[in-house]
């Protein structure tokens, strides 16, 4: 890789924004790195690489060709400004650019489409070998469901990331075999779930060997979400949870879900007006298809971007255009079901707090300009229709992901500027930023979730 200061004339700066090119960025007091999008920091401070004195900023060898190549297609105006002159980027450097993706995502992108389907295919016969092995292996399944998971969410991001560049019908067509790999892989992973992967030791430890810190948290947050998924249908179907709520509903939840639907008489505020049709469980084609959507929900997330933490690091609009990125490849480049595609695109709402970001809340302010008198009747839906009628503020999965994703946020071994929280410190953080304070994620999903959380860090 050379190491190349970010500076040139405008072509060459329009070329770094049309091809994603990532900045390595260094800070001269500490020699810590960060990787932040070109687009996102340009958009922020158009001259950054010459008025931050404390980092210094790079681009792979890898970038600087394809942004070059593209400068020179599109115009003559490239005369990059070299700063400190060209030499190779030392190993540690190197290294720190697969901090996103890990080591292995380079030799993924080079693979031609049949090889990535049959890598999936080879990964799903391993998960259906455990399946039928008697007596259950945990070891082997948790290793299993791992790897397999951190093989498909490489697969896809790099299928996803070169369709962008083809028209919706073409990248439809070249990504049709991977979508249907990529789901028989999760139906597959979902017979082997159990709730007992939440706070598993062996689990975290596997995930950790991964040296991607993007594939990281989104296998975690897959998993930890199939886990509380099974445990949700559990203790919904077995249990006398629904009733207890039902009593304790006018002192503990009402005036939560009231704030949400202000315009609905507080006696009618019940658990059908929580969720559409009332509290059930998760029939089996929904959660394969929920399933779906938790593993790929970060797809559109640029390698190695710090969003959340890091001084200076935070950039809302880096942060609301992975979302953007995740739920237009989705939807436009590939034959993913709808679900998978609104829980990308809706896991960050929030219940429409200004905090939040996503589609959701603009098409609902354009629904609501249209029909001013309308009001949602609901707050969350189970299926599809009551979101895309915009009779609910939230559809169910991605309520769920919003949980599973900031508590991985929050205790997240790997956080560098915040020591990661523990799970109590967590979920009190939680409750009182993310509910009392806000009403960004939902009551009674988090009350569940606190319990099962508890549970496993007790067991």
């Amino acid at each position: 890789m050379v190491r190349e200061a970010i500076a040139g004339g405008k072509n060459y700066i329009d070329a770094c924004i049309r091809e994603n090119v990532t900045v390595i960025c260094v800070s001269r007091e500490t020699g810590n790195n960060k990787y932040m999008p070109f687009k996102g920091m340009y958009e922020n401070n158009s001259q950054f690489w010459t008025k931050n004195e404390a980092w210094e900023y790079f681009i792979s060898n890898e970038d600087f060709a394809k942004a070059k190549k593209t400068a020179l297609e599109y115009g003559t105006d490239w005369k990059p400004i070299i700063k400190d002159g060209s030499k190779e980027l030392s190993a540690s450097e190197s290294a720190l650019i697969e901090q996103g993706f890990g080591k292995d995502y380079e030799s993924i992108v080079a693979m031609p489409e049949i090889e990535r389907v049959e890598h999936l295919l080879e990964n799903k016969n391993r998960l259906d070998s455990l399946i039928v092995m008697k007596p259950r292996q945990e070891g082997l399944i948790t290793e299993a469901l791992v790897e397999t998971a951190q093989n498909a969410m490489l697969h896809n991001h790099a299928a996803l990331m070169s369709a962008m560049n083809q028209s919706n019908d073409d990248a439809k067509t070249q990504t049709q075999e991977l979508v249907d790999s990529t789901r028989e892989l999760v139906k597959s992973s979902v017979q082997l779930i159990s709730s007992n992967i939440f706070n598993d030791d062996l689990m975290n430890a596997l995930v950790a060997k991964s040296n991607g810190t993007i594939i990281q948290h989104m296998t975690r947050v897959y998993l930890n979400g199939l886990a509380f998924l099974s445990y949700y249908n559990n203790i919904v179907s077995t249990s006398s949870m629904i009733n207890k709520l039902r009593i304790s509903f006018d002192k503990k939840q009402r005036n939560f879900y009231h704030s949400l639907l202000p315009h609905v008489h507080p006696d009618d505020i019940t658990l059908e007006k929580v969720f559409h049709g009332g509290m059930r469980a998760i029939p089996e084609t929904h959660f394969y298809d929920w399933a779906t959507g938790f593993l790929i929900h970060d797809i559109g997330k640029a390698a190695a971007v710090e969003y959340h933490e890091g001084e200076a690091a935070y950039n809302r609009d880096i942060v609301v255009e992975h979302v953007k990125v995740g739920y237009t490849s989705i939807m436009n480049k590939t034959n993913y079901p709808r679900e998978a595609g609104l829980i990308t695109g809706y896991h960050h709402e929030y219940y429409g707090d200004p905090g939040g970001y996503g589609y959701f809340r603009s098409y609902l302010d354009d629904y609501k300009k249209a029909n001013p008198q309308a009001k949602q009747g609901a707050c969350i839906a189970y299926e599809l229709e009551p979101i895309l009628d915009f009779e609910t503020l939230a559809y169910f999965p991605a309520k769920i992901l919003e949980i599973i994703d900031v508590f991985d946020s929050v205790t997240d071994p790997n956080r560098k500027y915040r020591k990661a929280m523990t799970t109590e410190e967590a979920l009190t953080m939680m409750h009182e930023e993310f509910i009392v304070k806000h009403p960004k994620i939902d009551l009674i999903l988090f009350d569940i979730f606190s319990k099962f959380a508890r549970e496993k860090v007790i067991a």
